[in-house]
């Protein structure tokens, strides 16, 4: 396989995955930013610092985004435990059950594409694009 196929094969994917998701957020009015929110904040409780890095955006952005989220009860934000001049930024019950939900929903919608592979084809694309999308340091 070449390398422009693999860019290829990706790029299909990314916009199957993109799809699934655009659709799944707007049926919540849900951007795609927001519902990365949702996915890093299922099991992580980061700094509003950190979650811009991640997201690439800048803070008064990210904070504008927070708003909205804390303003339809999903998101909340408060004092780092470890240090208390840091604010970080957790889902509410009500965030974390509509992202699992929205999970459910993702995890359903590509069903179909991912029991094409046998398990140890999965396990393997899994690893592969681990390797490939790991940054190094």
């Amino acid at each position: 396989m070449t390398s422009d196929a693999l860019v290829d094969a990706l790029v299909r994917s990314t916009f199957e995955v993109a799809g699934v998701l655009t659709r799944i957020g707007a049926e919540r009015d849900l951007s795609l930013t927001q519902l990365r929110v949702l996915g890093i904040l299922r099991d992580r409780r980061p700094r509003m610092t950190e979650l811009a890095a991640f997201l690439g955006l800048d803070k008064s952005t990210l904070s504008g985004l927070i708003d909205r989220a804390e303003r339809r009860g999903l998101v909340a934000r408060g004092k780092n435990p470890q240090d208390l001049r840091v604010v970080d930024v957790f889902l509410t019950p009500a965030g974390l059950e509509l992202a699992e939900q929205v999970y459910g929903e993702v995890r359903r919608a590509l069903a179909p594409a991912i029991n094409r592979l046998d398990p140890q084809d999965r396990d393997r694309l899994v690893q592969l694009l681990h390797t490939a999308l790991h940054s190094p340091g």
